[in-house]
């Protein structure tokens, strides 16, 4: 039964400071843009594509 008056205040501890965690990355703009990263893995290729064109035509790049 002690046990339960040292568990109560170190998940209310835990608590505040997950929820504060997760406040300052909200406002630091982590959640803003979640279907971004997605599109750029499919824009990648493309990219080195055209880094392949560009040696055989003998451009720099």
């Amino acid at each position: 039964m002690e046990i339960i008056y040292l568990l109560i205040p170190v998940s209310i501890v835990l608590l505040g400071l997950i929820v504060w965690i997760f406040l300052w990355a909200v406002r630091d703009g982590q959640y803003e843009d979640l279907e971004g990263p997605a599109h750029r893995i499919l824009m990648d290729e493309d990219r080195v594509v055209d880094r392949q064109k560009n040696s055989r035509r003998g451009g720099a790049g």
